[in-house]
């Protein structure tokens, strides 16, 4: 069973301890690939010199609407810089994590918008998906989508929106990242809308070293949780853990231009 974790911070320091011995038990239960994402202008060397330690890993770059406070003005051009300096590179997958997060009241929606816009004008530019992060925000990250009409559309980060959400992002070509989240037995909502989902929307990720599945609970996260992960959604789905494998895996690499 192959799979790909579309989502880690396997950058962070909690990983520090035992990063190759974990990858290695990650690629023996079959996760194969795995992006890393930046999150802040600080993490995106740190980024890209780990991807380029292994070729299985691949990067995304972006400016997190949760460090909104941290960002300079000028980091956009330097995500600029970034993306120009790298375009074409194999390794290079998307921007990201970008998006609106109304979870925090203390972060300012307007600057979040404007961040918003202006890196998804930077996937527009150099035509790579965007991965999306929202919270509580499904309603103006999908009025934003709609005006900037991305011909690679990208990933709605840890999905956890209603079947009318889930059907609006899949519209606009966007792919659904399902986790640790969706396993909790509290997440009733979550399991009749992932009952509900077409398999060529669907893309698997962990989030690591956050949001452990109910199998490890209180853990830190990580992609050797992926196939446990893909067992526990595909049970509340109805399918079997290798259809759910196939079409997750087949859906990130159509969407990452994988062969």
């Amino acid at each position: 069973m192959e799979l790909i974790d579309t989502h880690t911070h396997l950058d962070f320091p909690d990983f520090d301890a035992d990063r190759q011995a974990l990858m290695a038990e990650s690629r023996a239960l079959g996760v194969r690939r795995m992006v890393v994402l930046g999150v802040y202008q600080g993490n995106w060397q740190r980024v890209w010199e780990r991807v380029q330690s292994d070729p299985d890993l691949y990067a995304a770059f972006g400016l997190h609407p949760v460090y909104l406070n941290d960002h300079r003005p000028e980091d956009l051009s330097e995500l600029g810089d970034w993306l120009t300096r790298l375009a074409g590179h194999r390794q290079l997958c998307a921007v990201g994590e970008i998006g609106l997060d109304y979870f925090i009241e203390t972060l300012d929606r307007e600057r979040q918008q404007a961040l918003f816009d202006a890196q998804l004008q930077l996937a527009a530019d150099f035509n790579l998906p965007a991965l999306i992060h929202v919270r509580r925000s499904h309603a103006a990250v999908i009025a934003t989508l709609k005006r900037f009409k991305l011909k690679r559309a990208g990933i709605i980060h840890a999905f956890a929106g209603s079947k009318e959400e889930a059907r609006e992002y899949i519209k606009l070509g966007f792919k659904l990242g399902l986790g640790g989240a969706a396993t909790w037995p509290q997440a009733l909502r979550m399991h009749r809308v992932l009952a509900e989902l077409p398999l060529d929307a669907v893309v698997l990720e962990t989030d690591a070293p956050d949001m452990a599945p109910a199998m490890f609970p209180g853990q830190r996260n990580s992609p050797a949780h992926l196939p446990a992960i893909c067992a526990a959604l595909a049970d509340i789905m109805a399918i079997t853990p290798e259809q759910l494998a196939v079409a997750s895996t087949a859906n990130a690499c159509e969407l990452f231009n994988w062969s």
